[in-house]
C-alpha cells in the first residue's frame, strides 16, 4: 500500500507525461506520470461494489510516479482490501474510488474517470466481461496508445 506523501520511488523523466487526478470532494489529489497503460473495463463483483455501476474503468500507471498532491494526513486515501493482495485507494470523505495496487506490482491502477485528462484511456478490455449485465453494450478500442509503435 502507498500510506505516505511524496514520491513512492525514482523520479522519471517529466517529459514522459504528468496526469493530475482527484476525488469528488477535491480532499485527495495526485499526479502520475508515463503514458496510460492496459485501459480496461473490469465487471469483478468488487469493482461493481465500489463503483455501484457496471463496470470501473482502470488504467494503469508506473507505481513510482504516484505522487499525493494534498497535505498529509487530510489528503491521503483510505484502503481497503478486496482480494488477499489487491487494495483499493478511495476517498473516506466522499467515497471516490481511485486507485488499486497488487502487492509486488510495479504498477498502479488509476480510475480513469478520477483524471483530468482521459485521453488515451479508451478501454482495450473488459475484465470479467461474463459477469457484465447483459444489457450493456460495449465497444472496445483496438489497442492502447502506449503499445502502438511510434
Amino acid at each position: 500500500m502507498l500510506a505516505s506523501g511524496g514520491r513512492t520511488g525514482v523520479e522519471p523523466d517529466r517529459a514522459a507525461g504528468r496526469r493530475t487526478g482527484r476525488c469528488q470532494c477535491g480532499r485527495i489529489a495526485y499526479e502520475v506520470l508515463g503514458l496510460p497503460d492496459d485501459p480496461h473495463l473490469c465487471s469483478c463483483r468488487h469493482c461493481v461494489r465500489i463503483s455501484g455501476s457496471p463496470a470501473v474503468l482502470w488504467v494503469g500507471f508506473p507505481r513510482s510516479t504516484l505522487t499525493w498532491t494534498n497535505p498529509v494526513p487530510q489528503g491521503l486515501p483510505s484502503w481497503y482490501p478486496t482480494w488477499p493482495t489487491l487494495h483499493r485507494g478511495f476517498c473516506g470523505g466522499c467515497g471516490t474510488a481511485l486507485v488499486s495496487v497488487a502487492e509486488g506490482s510495479p504498477m498502479i491502477m488509476v480510475t480513469a474517470f478520477s483524471l483530468a485528462d482521459q485521453d488515451g484511456t479508451e478501454p482495450v478490455g473488459h475484465s470479467y466481461r461474463e459477469h457484465a449485465v447483459p444489457w450493456m453494450a460495449i465497444s472496445l478500442a483496438a489497442d492502447s496508445p502506449s503499445k502502438v509503435p511510434s
